[in-house]
């Protein structure tokens, strides 16, 4: 007997070492906020609204060096993210996106640096920026071992019930030691019914004296469709005027090869103020000839205060 108990101590000993080797680092983070927002054309009631996320992370080191790292974030309760990333340390970074996943050209939409919205956001029926498409179930594959300062990436999103076909894009950034980045993203976006779209985004940002940072957006989306090419430029400025607070002013222009529609012109003005884990934002934005439509102006605000833990 004293021997079995030897053998079930040492084998219950060995379990135990086991799974304390494999123990993966969890992590939990959250926000929430209270949020105004209002704008010409949208009934919002007395325009308030609660936002709160709470983000979890479990993250283990394989034994060949590969890191797994499985993310889902909650919002109101729900399952608004989620993601399962392979770091492959020079060989790349792997990411499955089960829920609410981007593509390469999704993620670049509107890079100008803005501290609150972009100048298109937060007002009814305006036309956002040109991305690609997004979709849950998605892969995305992304390289920065290759030259330093240079990323590479790439993201395919299988056809679906909403995707009538699959999308690929991909794309290059580099970024320099002086604050310089420069990027470009390329590819397709069937996730339309009504005709395939070829996206091109061009962009760059760069920081300047430490406290200012400037960027531009260049897209062009090719159509399928009879004249509905549509051009996109933006251009931002932000400004850091302490550890506190920071400002922001964003232009942006959509170009419709319709002849039927104008130009859409957007501006928008952005202020937030940080004090520890508290943060407020505000902004404002103008937008004229909404959706190409001559003489539908229109502007939104949008005021929120927001916590994390």
């Amino acid at each position: 007997m004293n021997n079995l108990k030897k053998v079930g101590l040492t084998a219950l000993a060995g379990a135990l070492a086991s799974v304390s080797v494999n123990a993966a680092d969890l992590s939990v983070t959250g926000t929430a906020s209270i949020n105004l927002e209002q704008g010409d054309g949208v009934q919002t009631g007395n325009g308030f609204t609660m936002g709160d996320t709470v983000s979890f992370s479990a993250s283990q080191e394989l034994d060949n060096g590969m890191t797994i790292t499985f993310s889902q974030a909650l919002d109101q309760g729900a399952v608004d993210g989620q993601s399962l990333t392979v770091d492959m340390g020079d060989n790349g970074v792997f990411t499955f996106l089960g829920i609410d996943g981007s593509s390469v050209l999704g993620s670049k939409d509107d890079t100008t640096p803005t501290v609150g919205e972009e100048a298109w956001d937060d007002v009814n029926l305006a036309t956002g920026a040109i991305g690609g498409a997004t979709s849950d179930n998605m892969f995305h594959y992304s390289h920065s071992s290759l030259i330093d300062g240079l990323t590479l990436a790439a993201a395919y999103v299988p056809s679906g019930t909403t995707e009538e076909e699959s999308s690929i894009d991909y794309g290059a950034e580099y970024t320099t030691e002086g604050g310089l980045t420069i990027g470009v993203a390329m590819g397709e976006n069937n996730a339309v019914a009504a005709g395939g779209l070829d996206n091109t985004i061009v962009y760059g940002n760069m920081t300047v004296a430490d406290s200012f940072q400037i960027g531009f957006t260049n897209s062009t989306s090719d159509s399928e469709v009879a004249d509905a090419d549509v051009d996109f430029q933006a251009y931002g400025i932000a400004f850091a005027a302490s550890e506190e607070l920071s400002l922001s002013v964003n232009v942006s222009t959509h170009d419709y090869e319709d002849a039927a529609l104008q130009d859409q012109d957007a501006i928008g003005v952005s202020v937030a103020y940080v004090m520890g884990s508290m943060t407020f934002t505000a902004n404002h934005n103008t937008v004229d000839n909404i959706a190409g439509a001559g003489a539908d102006d229109r502007s939104g605000y949008n005021l929120n205060l927001a916590f994390a833990f």
